[in-house]
């Protein structure tokens, strides 16, 4: 799931496209967009505190043969939440389990590991060394 909100609606889209359609699904809770209370701790494992607020996007959906999914993303995008409570719902279906996963979660998390090395690449490039009085001898 977490692949899923990380990826945009797009990329959810053109993943499925490749794939037999999808069973028709119908919502249990349409996509509707709210607010979340982020929260952080201080050093990892100080206090709690409130960091702020962020939009989220829910939804909510049934197959046919009863299995439910859902889905929270980050975000206004309420196509992406529909289709990652839908994907929710078919992973659980041992059958298609497989071939979605090597055709839509794989691809997804090896771009989204890709995007990421590029941006840690990027940040290491502007890394400073300080020496300390120590080793200065």
């Amino acid at each position: 799931m977490g692949v899923l909100a990380r990826a945009s609606a797009a990329e959810i889209a053109e993943r499925l496209a490749a794939l037999p359609p999808p069973p028709p699904h119908r919502r249990l809770r349409a996509p509707e967009t709210g607010l979340v209370m982020a929260r952080g701790r201080q050093g990892g494992d100080g206090a709690p505190f409130n960091l702020g607020e962020m939009t989220v996007t829910r939804c909510s959906v049934a197959l046919p043969d009863g299995r439910i999914g859902h889905a929270y993303v980050a975000g206004r995008d309420r196509r992406q939440a529909e289709l990652a409570a839908l994907l929710d719902a078919l992973l659980q279906d041992a059958d298609r389990r497989p071939a979605l996963l090597a055709a839509v979660i794989e691809p997804l998390a090896a771009a989204q590991a890709a995007r990421a090395a590029q941006q840690a690449a990027r940040a290491a490039a502007t890394r400073v060394q300080f020496f300390t009085m120590a080793t200065m001898r």
